[in-house]
């Protein structure tokens, strides 16, 4: 359950500390007092959508923190885990920072994350039921997940969604597969040509720089040879070679160190030199002697760079490239020779998926028709007690159309959730046939429709906490009266948090929470605070007669919330 809601300078609220109690709470107010302030917040903690809106006017940025005892919760604890995330306490905390730029962070148990990441872990916190998600009830898309979760066929579908899915990627792999079949031999013919263009050269790694270098070596060879002569000429030839020269001025310093031992050091340096100078120039000769003209391996090496950069324009830009083309080229050769085999395999694996798949849809549809009567048959009844009386829901179960679609079973497509189609069809009065919610219901009976539906679904549903914002729109009277004990009936099994305008609602809480909103200082603001005996009465009795509360209002507020059960 949720144990505590903290709020940071979201819109009108600077600060808010809101704890809930087991059961059944209740949030009122006047209208525009921020009680939607709330449930915003909560769906920011739960992965919904963050924007530079919900920052606080002159803040700069927002905070929501929930903490949440899921002792016990094993799915939750599980997933958790899985991501690495502590609970060995029973809590989570969930964090949500919204700068004022849009950008936001969050965070479980102190843990950076994603609010994809809380999304994924919302179904199993709680579920928020507002008007707008009574309207969502006429979209028939949304219906299938509600007759899957009465008859806890989940993880019935969630093999079959997986074994579809496997389905889905071999028939995309069989068409990629038929289509190399069919333009294999012209395929084949062209990448043997370029498997055999790259072949005839072979082509090594690093040759390009070999080949540029041994080019320039080529094309200037007269030049180094006179340099090189000339230089070993310099160094180690004639009486005035520069080698024979350093050997005198050696000798004479090993002599001088003879007198002086302080010289020996130096000496041996140039003895070094000297050595060193020779190295040189007989490598600098042997040079001269090798750098003479080649015009026949300089036009082989031109030829060969030439032939290289054609492939570089084809596979390029560097010969590594033109490598792992070759091996893509190779690879996809030897795929192509196999191609009518690969086919083979693929259609023997998709036609035994398929027939596995197959069986699980029709199995699962046969059990989605049985639990739909029974799903009907109980919104009916919850209909009755909520004043719609003569109401009749229908389940429909109808096989998915397209026939002619690439996976189908019995004439049914194949999707991942199964082959069925479903949606909720009422008869809001005896003798009327029925027809879909969309056509036919108004604001309230889609309120009460909606609340009929979670009462049902109230032992099925994995969420701790269930949140009711305003699904009483449209309704008074008695009918609140009725609304209330089916709140207060969804309260044994789960822990609720109910926004309402009607007293008859709110006298069945355990926990009265007031928002309120004021203009001290010249800002706006909302707070949130938890009434006691004699408040609650007051407000209860607001809730009746307006603003003006008189004595006889507030012994009928009295009276209401004993009537109730309620807490006082």
């Amino acid at each position: 359950m949720l144990v505590a809601l903290r709020v940071k300078n979201l819109i009108l609220m600077d600060a808010l500390e809101l704890r809930l109690e087991p059961g059944f709470n209740v949030l009122t107010g006047e209208t525009g007092a921020g009680k939607s302030i709330v449930v915003g917040a909560l769906s920011l903690v739960l992965g919904g959508r963050a924007s530079a809106e919900q920052v606080r006017p002159g803040a700069d940025e927002a905070e929501v923190e929930a903490l949440f005892d899921v002792g016990g919760a094993e799915r939750i604890t599980a997933a958790l885990e899985a991501a690495g995330v502590s609970t060995a306490s029973g809590e989570l905390v969930i964090r949500r920072v919204v700068q004022a730029s849009g950008r936001s962070r969050a965070y479980l148990n102190g843990r950076l994350c994603t609010a994809t990441e809380l999304a994924a872990l919302a179904p199993d916190l709680a579920d928020i039921a507002s008007q707008h998600e009574s309207v969502a009830l006429t979209d028939p898309s949304t219906h299938l997940g509600y007759l899957d979760r009465f008859a806890r066929l989940l993880p019935a579908r969630s093999e079959l969604a997986a074994d579809v899915q496997r389905l889905q990627e071999i028939t995309a792999e069989l068409h990629a597969s038929r289509q190399l079949e069919r333009g294999r031999g012209e395929r084949e013919a062209f990448l043997s040509f370029q498997l055999q263009a790259i072949d005839a050269l072979a082509p090594r790694s690093g040759e390009l720089a070999e080949l540029a270098a041994e080019r320039s070596r080529l094309r200037h060879a007269g030049r180094l040879h006179e340099i090189t002569q000339r230089a070993a000429a310099r160094l180690d030839q004639g009486e005035d070679a520069l080698c024979d020269e350093l050997a005198r001025l050696a000798s004479e310093l090993r002599g001088a160190a003879d007198l002086d031992a302080a010289l020996t050091p130096v000496a041996r340096a140039l003895d070094a030199c000297w050595d060193e100078l020779r190295d040189a120039a007989r490598e600098i000769g042997r040079y001269a002697e090798r750098a003479e003209a080649d015009p026949s391996r300089l036009a082989e090496v031109e030829d060969r760079l030439y032939r290289l950069e054609g492939l570089l324009r084809q596979h390029g830009p560097t010969l590594d490239d033109v490598l792992a083309a070759r091996a893509r080229i190779a690879d996809e050769l030897s795929r192509l020779s196999g191609v009518e085999s690969r086919v083979a395999d693929l259609e023997r694996r998709r036609a035994e998926l398929l027939a596995v798949a197959g069986e699980r849809a029709r199995k699962l549809s046969v059990k989605r028709r049985k639990a739909g009567e029974k799903l009907g048959a109980a919104i009916s009844t919850e209909l009755s007690e909520l004043g719609m009386g003569g109401a009749r829901v229908v389940v429909d179960v109808a096989p998915l159309a397209g026939e002619r679609a690439e996976l189908a079973i019995d004439g049914a497509r194949l999707s991942q959730e199964g082959i069925d189609r479903v949606e909720f069809l009422i008869s809001p009065n005896k003798g009327i046939e029925p027809r879909p919610l969309r056509r036919i219901a108004s604001g309230g009976e889609l309120s009460r429709a909606l609340l009929a539906l979670k009462r049902v679904l109230a032992e099925c549903g994995p969420a701790g906490l269930y949140v009711f914002d305003e699904v009483d729109s449209g309704v008074g009277g008695a009918v609140a009266d009725k609304i209330g004990r089916a709140i207060a009936d969804v309260a044994r099994h789960h822990q609720v948090l109910c926004i309402t305008h009607l007293a008859p609602i709110a006298a069945f809480a355990g926990a009265h929470f007031v928002v309120s909103k004021s203009d001290a200082g010249g800002v706006t603001r909302s707070t949130v605070v938890r009434v006691g005996k004699k408040e609650r009465a007051a407000e209860v009795a607001r809730m009746l007669s307006g603003a003006k509360v008189t004595p006889s209002a507030l012994k009928a507020a009295t009276e209401l919330i004993e009537a109730a059960g309620g807490a006082l």
